[in-house]
C-alpha cells in the first residue's frame, strides 16, 4: 500500500521512516522500467543553486521535464545576486533580498522548492545548523527539497539505497557494505557519508565506517544510522583500519569529508593528513574484498580518490549510481506532489 507524504519538506533521510523511504523507491523502480507514464503537467519546480552541480542539476532538470512540469533554476550568489539568511541584521552589504522575502515569493510561484546550498567549512556550529537551508524551512510554504547542504545530501542517499537493493536484487539485509574515507585535495563536506551512512542502515546492511583518526562523522548523525540500522535488521560499526575493513566486502562506498576536529583550518588538517598511510581505493585493496561492487556519489578525483582500474573496472557503478539520481528524485517528486499515473 502505498504511503502519503504529500507537502511534506524532504531535508534529511532521518526525517522520514524506512518504509517511506522503501516506498519512494518501489515507485522508483517501477519508473525505471517504464512501464507507465507519470504527469505533473502544469506543475513547477523552483531550483536554487548556491553551489555548481552537474548530476543533481541535470537529473532533477531532466526529471522534472519527463514529468511535464517546469523546471525554473536559479544560480544564486552569481552576478551580484546574494541572499541574506541572518534575522534582523541592517542589509547593508552585498545581498539585496532577505530569504525570508524570497521563499515567500517563490512559494506564490511554484509547487516545489529546491535549493542546495553548501558549507562554509569555517565554523562548524554554524554550518550544523544548516542556515540557509533551514532559512528556507522556516518561511517557505511550499514542500522543500534538500538538494545538498551541510549535514546531508537525502537525494543522493536516495539513489545510493536504490543502487544497493539494484546491487543485491532487493534483498540488502546484513550484507556487509564499507563507507570507507579517501584522500581529496581539499577538505570536503560531511553530507554524502552522513546520507549513504543512514541510506545503508536502512537497508538493514551491517554498515562498517572506515576513517583514520579525527574523521568522525557526526554522533547525532551516527547515534540515528545506529538505531536505524537495528530496526532494520542491521549494524553500523566503525574501523581505523581501512584494509581490515575491506575484508569479505560486498560494497565499498569511497568518499572524502572533513575532519571536524580542524573544521576551518585547512593547514592543520593537511598537515595531519600527511602522517597517514594511503587510504587511495586500489586493486589490491578491493581484492580484499567479496567481488564488491565500487560504488562514488560523482564526481571523483581519478588516482586520488580511486585508482583507475578500480573505476574502470567492470565492478564500478558509479554510473548506475548516477542514473538512479533520475529515478529516486522523479519517484520523489511525484509522491510529494501526490500525483498518479494515467
Amino acid at each position: 500500500m502505498a504511503i502519503d507524504i504529500r507537502g511534506r519538506d524532504f531535508l534529511r533521510l532521518s526525517d522520514f521512516e524506512t518504509a517511506e523511504i522503501n516506498d519512494i523507491l518501489d515507485l522508483a523502480f517501477e519508473m525505471k522500467r517504464e512501464q507507465r507514464h507519470w504527469s505533473l503537467k502544469g506543475r513547477t519546480v523552483i531550483m536554487l543553486f548556491f553551489n555548481s552541480s552537474l548530476r543533481t542539476r541535470t537529473s532533477f532538470e531532466i526529471g522534472v521535464a519527463q514529468l511535464d512540469a517546469h523546471p525554473v533554476v536559479l544560480n544564486v550568489g552569481q552576478d551580484a545576486w546574494n541572499l541574506e539568511w541572518r534575522e534582523g541584521i541592517a542589509m547593508d552589504g552585498d545581498s539585496p533580498e532577505h530569504i525570508k522575502d524570497a521563499a515567500r515569493t517563490l512559494s506564490r510561484y511554484g509547487d516545489v522548492l529546491a535549493v542546495r546550498s553548501f558549507p562554509k567549512m569555517k565554523d562548524y556550529e554554524q554550518d550544523r545548523t544548516d542556515p540557509i537551508l533551514s532559512s528556507f524551512a522556516k518561511y517557505a510554504s511550499l514542500p522543500l527539497v534538500n538538494l545538498e547542504s551541510a549535514v546531508e545530501h537525502p537525494c543522493q542517499g536516495l539513489a545510493d539505497l536504490m543502487t544497493l537493493r539494484e546491487i543485491f536484487n532487493q534483498n540488502t539485509r546484513r550484507k556487509k557494505v564499507v563507507l570507507t574515507w579517501a584522500p581529496h585535495v581539499k577538505p570536503l563536506p560531511l553530507a554524502v557519508p552522513h546520507s549513504f551512512a543512514l541510506a545503508a542502515a536502512m537497508g538493514g546492511c551491517d554498515v562498517t565506517i572506515a576513517h583514520p583518526p579525527k574523521f568522525e562523522l557526526a554522533p547525532e548523525v551516527m547515534a540515528q544510522a545506529r538505531e536505524i540500522a537495528g530496526k532494520a535488521g542491521g549494524s553500523v560499526k566503525v574501523s581505523h583500519n581501512q584494509q581490515e575493513a575491506f575484508k569479505g566486502a560486498e560494497v565499498i562506498y569511497a568518499k572524502s569529508w572533513l575532519s571536524r576536529e580542524f573544521y576551518g583550518d585547512q593547514g592543520a588538517e593537511f598537515k595531519y593528513r600527511a602522517g597517514l598511510p594511503s587510504w587511495t581505493v586500489d586493486e589490491d585493496k578491493m581484492a580484499l574484498t567479496n567481488r564488491a561492487k565500487f560504488m562514488h556519489c560523482l564526481p571523483i578525483r581519478r588516482n586520488v580518490v580511486a585508482t583507475d582500474a578500480v573505476l574502470d573496472d567492470d565492478d564500478c557503478v558509479i554510473y548506475q549510481q548516477a542514473e538512479n539520481r533520475l529515478h529516486a528524485q522523479k519517484a520523489l517528486l511525484v509522491k510529494l506532489l501526490g500525483e498518479s499515473s494515467r
